[in-house]
């Protein structure tokens, strides 16, 4: 178990709660954090754990937290170089990766140079450079522990004994659940005038506006097909998404006799961040447990790829490869920017997706300069296009 770590992304969703868990399990030392712009929550947390380092992406933000901590033994860095700095913290056994977007990819890749075990909660990193993390991780005898829940849930149900994962030769499938989002059983016509308000509104998970909306369009569970992909070492055919409205069964994995083994539990993000921070342990967690008196129903259908063709795109760039799954998630992240801002509707997410994906040369084995010079390449595409849209 470690008992050190570094948190990029303090002030997200995953950030906060990774924080409580710590907070539960007392042992564990915070030596860095990171925000993006939210400094107010971040000053806070510097003067509840002490960090050494702590760092904000944007310049003007952590000039304005450095006078506010002046009075603190902590250095506050800024930009790129600054989540780097967290990442790669000499005394952190472990960097919790939870910040949202491709910014994450750098510090993530320089953490598992510096030998830092990982807990990914940080989707992109394996969505656009799979290949190169997962590479890099084996060279370096590093851990990636994943924090998304049906991840986790796999993750679990592939635990032979003790930090001791069965042959994946054993392995047949990989079943994803999804809740299904706000818009469950709805067809294309009834999303037309969706709003934004509605579509954050999730029936299950407590989330950030980004990945609240990714649930609603199935991008989510699009994006977590890819990583599922590069986590396991499983071919893409292998990895089968269920909806499961319940939420009770986080993920399954089918083994080659047939049989399915299922992680199960209430919903609730702190039990998988705190398998990642006590692996291989299992200690008492802080969530309610599962009563099958109460929670009689657990149903199962296939997704509506017709409605929700996210997915389908996303089971499209995973087959393709190469650069294409960094068009996909930078295009999906420009999009559902505009879509929160009230610029394009709710289908439209879908349409500039395709959109940048037909319009892309792929590069089908991609160095990390690759990607990120086809995000560069993704955001101007469609920047351009929406912009002549609106």
């Amino acid at each position: 178990m470690v008992r050190n770590i570094s948190i990029l992304g303090s002030t997200g969703s995953i950030g906060t709660q990774a924080l409580e868990v710590i907070d539960d399990l007392k042992y564990i030392k915070v030596w860095a954090v990171s925000t993006n712009t939210n400094i107010d929550l971040l000053e806070r947390q510097i003067r509840k754990y002490k960090p050494v380092i702590a760092a904000v992406m944007d310049e003007s933000a952590a000039s304005v937290l450095r006078q506010r901590v002046k009075d603190l033994a902590v250095k506050v860095l800024a930009g790129l170089d600054g989540l780097i700095q967290v990442a790669t913290m000499p005394e952190a056994e472990m960097v919790v990766a939870s910040v949202v977007g491709i910014v994450g990819l750098i510090p993530t890749v320089e953490a598992i140079k510096a030998g830092k075990h990982i807990a990914l909660a940080n989707k992109e990193t394996l969505v656009t450079a799979g290949n190169i993390v997962m590479k890099e991780a084996r060279q370096k005898g590093v851990l990636i522990l994943p924090v998304d829940s049906e991840h986790s849930a796999i993750f679990q149900c592939l635990q032979q004994k003790e930090s001791m994962c069965v042959s994946m030769s054993d392995v047949n499938k990989l079943i994803l659940t999804a809740s299904g989002g706000p818009f469950l059983g709805k067809k294309r016509p009834a999303l037309q005038r969706i709003t934004p308000q509605e579509a954050l509104k999730h029936p299950k998970w407590d989330m950030g506006s980004k990945i609240s909306i990714d649930s609603a369009t199935l991008m989510n569970k699009g994006l977590e097909v890819i990583e599922a992909k590069w986590l396991f070492d499983m071919d893409i055919e292998k990895i089968q998404v269920v909806i499961h409205p319940q939420s009770i069964i986080h993920s399954m994995v089918e083994y080659v006799d047939y049989s399915i083994i299922a992680q199960m539990g209430l919903p609730d993000m702190k039990l998988p961040i705190q398998y990642a921070l006590t692996y291989p342990k299992r200690l008492t967690c802080a969530v309610k447990p599962l009563d099958f008196t109460e929670h009689t129903q657990i149903t199962f259908k296939e997704p509506d790829i017709d409605t929700f063709g996210c997915l389908a795109l996303a089971y499209k760039a995973a087959k393709l490869g190469g650069t294409i799954p960094t068009v996909l998630n930078v295009a999906n992240e420009v999009a559902v920017d505009w879509f929160l801002k009230g610029k394009i509707k709710f289908l439209d997410i879908e349409a500039y997706i395709e959109y940048a994906m037909e319009r892309h040369n792929n590069i089908k084995d991609p160095m990390l300069k690759d990607i990120l010079e086809v995000d560069s390449w993704a955001r101007a595409c469609l920047e351009e296009r929406i912009g002549d849209n609106i």
